[in-house]
């Protein structure tokens, strides 16, 4: 039973995963098999993510691209399936977020969080079903969020990008399910990375969110990873449209 969870022989891109949950999922793949592609635009991190996981063991490439540049996203993945090989599995995980009350955030920064949070994964998700579409399968996995469901003071911006998330998954497995690809959201709830630093030295939010969550603790970037292999293994190949949210329960209780 367990070999429907080994994805050894396939081939992973992770967009955005020189860092934190990109990077966990990354390694997460290649621990369980997978030849990973990395992703990311600065290319000394993208770098040095990949001789850290080089010294592991683990089979990673690199491919830095602009994944909000359409004509950069189609030059990459054409790149990587002609000299790498084919693209079996997608992680659309490449995200930013910026906070401020919605009547002061700028026009200027609503389009950069929807270049990056919307734009990317209907960039980078439609060029790798091309290839999948003629071959007759794959997996796409686009990272959503808590915030796809639920909002927060300060992020309707934020909180925006990630329900279009939400519904363009639900799209592109209506569109791509009948050419034998799967496509599923993995939903994060509030995760100790990089990003979120700030907030987890934050007293007062972090005890908050502690006694907000039924599992009472943030999450670690590792509680990502059996979720990630079941989305993108054969385990779940009659799974199609679907969320699956990692919050500890905090989408399940007010």
């Amino acid at each position: 039973m367990l070999k429907m969870f080994d994805l050894s022989g396939k081939r992973a891109l992770v967009t955005g995963s020189s860092t934190g949950i990109g990077f966990a999922l990354a390694r997460g793949l290649a621990a369980a098999g997978a030849t990973v592609v990395l992703n990311g635009r600065n290319e000394a991190r993208l770098a040095e993510a990949v001789e850290r996981l080089r010294a592991e063991g683990l089979s990673v490439d690199a491919m830095s691209f602009d994944v909000t540049s359409p004509s950069s996203v189609s030059a990459a993945i054409e790149t990587i399936e002609r000299e790498h090989g084919p693209i079996d599995i997608l992680v659309n995980n490449a995200g930013m977020q910026r906070r401020a009350p919605l009547d002061q955030f700028s026009h200027e920064q609503w389009q950069e969080l929807m270049r990056t949070n919307v734009d990317s994964v209907f960039l980078v998700g439609q060029a790798v079903a091309r290839f999948m579409i003629t071959r007759g399968a794959g997996k796409i996995v686009n990272i959503c969020s808590v915030q796809s469901e639920l909002g927060r003071p300060d992020i309707a911006a934020y909180t925006a990008t990630k329900g279009a998330v939400k519904m363009l998954t639900k799209g592109m497995a209506i569109d791509w399910g009948k050419h034998g690809i799967q496509v599923n959201g993995l939903g994060p709830g509030y995760f100790k990375t990089e990003l979120t630093e700030a907030l987890v030295n934050n007293e007062t939010f972090s005890a908050w969110l502690v006694g907000r969550t039924p599992s009472r603790r943030w999450g670690d970037v590792e509680d990502l990873v059996g979720a990630a292999i079941f989305l993108t293994s054969s385990a779940s190949n009659f799974v199609n449209g679907h969320i699956l949210y990692v919050d500890g329960g905090v989408t399940a209780t007010l």
